[in-house]
């Protein structure tokens, strides 16, 4: 071939292009064309240099992104004519470092079923090996200590490869060629079974311990097995006396367990489908290589799940099996399993085997392994809303979450969150990358993963931060750290944070009015916001609606004690309502005395006042047990509720009043369902009249609905169906959840677009 037809070009990939064998697919399709050159990796990113005609050149472009593996999530930043090389063949090179890293950290993935049929075949050798991987699975966030993405970056580094897989990690046709965290049976990861109350001896055999933790739960015991991003507490799902040793021991009372089921049948969902019922939109999620736990109906019927999983509620958060091990133990035991994080209640979960057996003794057999972890990583969970699924919490497999701003950012930035809920975001360029979920900033270790996780995403994505974002709230942790880290730091109110976030997702530079609902938050001269309506848009958000305040006795308590919010809304109406609490009445002479008293907006406290008044829950055992319990109950009814009157205040806000709920929900002449129901079914049409009277002053007609409240499905579909037909197109969080996991991307994005104005 001459020179004339024989052309050079190279191309950069941005985007997640590493950790999805992506250099072996570009090395196979420029095989296929007969091309020469090479690919590399850089940090963060992949460079192609592929010489041959213009036919070839063409065809390879073509298909470049077309056939990509399906893991992947390539950009092409670049393609340009290049100069021609001495390439006698196409080549994958040795990653080269770079100074400027443009990195895309790739989250963990399922076990892909061509391993799975071979970790179920007899005559393959890496037969019941619960470690075996490839470039398409297998875990990438959780062991990767920095870029660029090779072996010696990893947790995998100490175990060296034997001459088979050194040969299959080396072999460009082989689809294990570069899967980082390669091993086998000879040189890879091994599993332990200990048992400190000699149900068994303790070995470190993998059949034997696989078995032994299979003989363990089927004797109705609970077993600690590592994962992937931490370990499961597990136990038999329909064993009673189990799940109430679980929750006795852990503890953890009544808030609902995951159930991990065993993938059977045709669609890997037979035993989900015998006990809950499942669509396909959440089919759809179950199966999706991130495997997470979906929130999902029960079913009817005599062969149920026990009722100590979910006490109270009318759904389960059921999973499928994500990793080799967990495949393992599902298949010999071939029931549902109890699958709750390892931890002390409201922690973040357990990543080390020391640490398990010291904080959780009571235990009864713990499955350890030998491949670090090197961060924790929870379940993701989801819900299905309006015929989408909406993330309740983001964490394995689907975080590091990568989003894109509109403008660059002035400087590299970090949102610290909030308290609850916690996540963290930093920002650098046009990037931002959102953490997992840490959960409560309540104890030492919470706080160590909070700064861990700050370190690492700074490590990871090469970013040093030069400036903080916190919560107006002061005695949040989250905003102590900024104040006291040494950087410039700045305040965003709670709720703007919330409405940021929401229209950051679907259109930052419309206007909207964003109602954001949850159960609390510091507004202006540090009010107690949580039934707010803005009107603006990102960055810009004036009040213009909110609920009828009301005083809070007993500051924090009121969260965890449900009975003070409906006290607080009787005392405020007139009625003396007192719970069956003996410390009740030197609270309300407190509350008439103002007494560490708060006036507030919230209508999670709303939820959690009509929980009380129904007798449904008096002290929460978890965040939004009240609401969650109430949502269960109005499931079951359609009966309307009382119309909630509209006024402007002397702020010219659009206020709805609550108080004539007080009486309906005390009417016991009506089912705890049909006060449940019309409960839900008021606030929605409230919120319905509010966006009305806004609309007709504002001419606004996009209307967002945000903050934890909105995760509720009843009240959501109830005010997306009124909301529509009055005209208006209607956002729901879809990236993020609606909750306060998003309020440290809503800190940025409103930090940002503020910083522009």
């Amino acid at each position: 071939m001459t020179s004339a037809l024989f052309l050079a070009r190279r191309w950069l990939l941005t985007g997640r292009v590493q950790g999805v064998g992506f250099r072996p697919y570009v090395y196979r399709l420029a095989r296929q064309y007969h091309l020469t050159g090479w690919v590399r990796n850089l940090a963060g990113t992949v460079e192609i240099h592929a010489q041959g005609n213009p036919e070839q050149l063409q065809c390879f472009a073509d298909d470049l992104l077309r056939h990509a593996p399906p893991l992947s999530q390539a950009r092409i930043a670049s393609c340009e004519p290049a100069a021609l090389e001495s390439c006698a063949q196409f080549d994958i090179r040795v990653s080269q470092k770079q100074t400027h890293a443009e990195i895309h950290v790739p989250p963990d993935y399922f076990v892909c079923p061509d391993c799975l049929r071979e970790m179920r075949d007899p005559q393959d050798r890496r037969y019941r090996y619960p470690f075996i991987n490839c470039t398409q699975c297998g875990p990438r966030y959780t062991l990767i200590e920095r870029l660029p993405y090779d072996r010696p970056n990893t947790s995998m580094a100490r175990f060296p490869l034997c001459p088979e897989c050194e040969k299959e990690y080396n072999n460009p046709l082989d689809r294990r060629f570069h899967a980082q965290p390669l091993a086998c049976p000879v040189c890879g990861p091994q599993l332990s079974f200990v048992s400190p109350h000699k149900i068994v001896a303790s070995q470190q055999n993998h059949d034997f311990a696989l078995c032994a933790a299979v003989d363990a739960l089927k004797q109705g015991l609970i077993v600690a097995v590592k994962g992937i991003g931490g370990y499961h507490l597990l136990c038999d799902a329909q064993q009673h006396v189990a799940i109430q040793r679980l929750r006795r021991r852990k503890p953890r009372l009544a808030k609902p367990l995951a159930v991990l089921f065993p993938e059977q049948g045709e669609d890997g969902l037979t035993q989900i489908h015998t006990y809950l019922h499942c669509d396909d939109v959440e089919a759809a999620w179950l199966r999706d290589p991130s495997r997470p736990i979906v929130l999902l109906r029960e079913r009817g019927g005599k062969k149920r799940l026990s009722p100590l999983i979910a006490p109270g509620l009318n759904e389960v958060g059921a999973m499928l099996p994500y990793s080799p091990l967990h495949h393992w133990l599902l298949d010999e035991f071939g029931a549902p399993l109890v699958a709750t994080s390892a931890n002390v209640s409201g922690e973040p979960v357990l990543i080390e085997a020391e640490s398990v057996q010291q904080r959780l003794p009571w235990v009864d057999a713990y499955l350890h392994h030998n491949r670090p972890i090197l961060r924790p990583a929870d379940d993701s969970v989801f819900r299905q809303i309006q015929r989408r699924m909406r993330p309740v919490r983001l964490g394995r497999g689907h975080t590091p979450l990568e989003l894109q701003l509109r403008y660059p950012i002035a400087q590299p930035t970090l949102a610290v969150g909030g308290h609850l809920k916690n996540t963290i975001a930093i920002a650098w360029d046009k990037r931002l990358v959102v953490s997992p979920h840490i959960g409560v900033l309540d104890s030492p270790r919470s706080v160590d993963t909070f700064t861990q996780t700050i370190d690492t995403l700074q490590r990871l994505y090469q970013v040093d931060i030069q400036a903080v974002i916190h919560d107006a709230h002061p005695d949040y942790q989250s905003t102590r750290w900024a104040k006291q880290s040494g950087f410039p730091s700045y305040s965003v109110l709670h709720h703007h944070a919330h409405a940021s976030a929401l229209a950051g997702e679907y259109a930052p530079d419309q206007t909207w009015l964003m109602f954001v609902w949850d159960g609390v938050g510091y507004g202006e001269k540090r009010q107690l916001w949580g039934g707010e309506v803005f009107h603006g848009h990102v960055g810009q958000w004036r009040r213009v609606g909110h609920c009828r305040p009301f005083t809070l006795p007993g500051g924090d308590k009121v969260g965890r004690e449900p009975w003070r919010s409906a006290a607080a809304l009787c005392w405020e109406v007139g009625d003396h309502w007192l719970p069956p609490l003996a410390k009740s009445d030197w609270v309300y002479e407190a509350w008439t005395r103002r007494l560490n008293c708060a006036e507030s907006t919230s209508v999670g406290r709303l939820f959690d006042a009509a929980a009380a008044l129904l007798g449904l829950v008096y002290v929460s055992n978890y965040e939004a047990q009240g609401a969650m319990l109430l949502e269960s109950l109005a499931s079951d009814s359609d009966a309307p509720g009382p119309i909630l009157p509209i006024s402007w205040d002397q702020a010219g806000t659009c206020v709805f009043d609550w108080s004539v709920l007080i009486p309906f929900l005390q009417d016991n002449s009506l089912s705890m369902a049909e006060r449940s129901h019309g409960f839900h079914q008021s606030l929605a049409r409230a919120l319905a009249e509010q966006a009305r009277s806004l609309a007709k002053i504002t001419g606004c007609t996009r209307i967002g609905l945000c903050g934890g409240v909105f995760q509720n499905r009843v009240l959501t579909d109830l005010c997306v169906s009124l909301l529509q037909l009055l005209g208006f197109t209607v956002a729901i969080a879809e990236r993020l959840p609606s909750n306060d996991a998003g309020i440290a991307t809503g800190q940025i994005l409103h930090y940002s677009e503020n910083a522009l104005m």
